[in-house]
């Protein structure tokens, strides 16, 4: 009860979906740097100065991300932990079946009172002390490390074109030609993952995140 929610179904800390989506914040993040710097201006400062930029966002933000990767699980775990007592709590069936059924959601209108009774019955097996909110975990700090480490070194990718490369124009050119390749490959992995056409949601990720980086630097991202 106190980990199924660090793991993914494959048995990692973070599951396909909270990997990716780690990957395209940190992207589009750096991004928001990548894509408004000036070339115009004189070169290697306005790049030195981007990186930086950068590089200390990302470093930022994973932390952030980290932090609250944690406190999502503390309150899931806690929820949880409610659920349990409060079903150990009831003094009838019948008022454990609703108490499930409200935390199922919608969902639940689908399930008659046999399976409701077979969740109840399940549920009581659990200690009514599963599933503390309050203590941190080794999963936790590993998922949270994962996080950080997901949002950071997604910057180098497309930062390293400016590094390797003295036109800052032509790095500029490189650096969003990777940051295409990324957004396709991340596409093409949710799209595995949910069972639909891999290259076509790769495209669909490709727009979408031009567009959502163009409203970004628009903003003032």
């Amino acid at each position: 009860m106190t980990e199924d929610i660090t793991r993914g179904e494959d048995g990692r800390i973070l599951d396909p979906i909270d990997r990716i989506s780690e990957v395209l914040f940190g992207l589009f993040m750096v991004l928001t740097f990548t894509g408004t710097l000036s070339v115009a201006s004189d070169g290697r400062e306005a790049v030195r100065t981007m990186m930086v930029a950068a590089i200390g966002c990302n470093i930022a933000w994973g932390f952030v991300d980290g932090v609250m990767y944690v406190l999502r699980n503390l309150v899931t775990r806690g929820r949880k932990a409610r659920l349990v007592h409060a079903v150990h709590a009831a003094a009838r069936p019948e008022q454990a079946h609703a108490i499930i059924a409200a935390e199922i959601g919608p969902l639940a209108s689908a399930l008659g009172t046999p399976e409701l009774e077979r969740a109840r019955q399940w549920i009581v097996t659990l200690p009514a002390s599963a599933g503390p909110a309050a203590r941190l975990t080794a999963s936790d700090l590993r998922g949270a490390v994962a996080v950080f480490l997901l949002v950071f070194t997604s910057t180098f990718p497309v930062v390293l074109p400016f590094v390797f490369i003295a036109d800052a124009h032509t790095a500029k050119r490189v650096s969003a030609a990777v940051a295409i390749a990324m957004l396709f490959f991340c596409g093409h992995a949710w799209g595995r993952y949910a069972g639909m056409k891999p290259w076509r949601f790769g495209l669909v990720m490709v727009l979408l995140g031009l567009v959502i980086e163009a409203v970004v630097i628009a903003l003032g991202g």
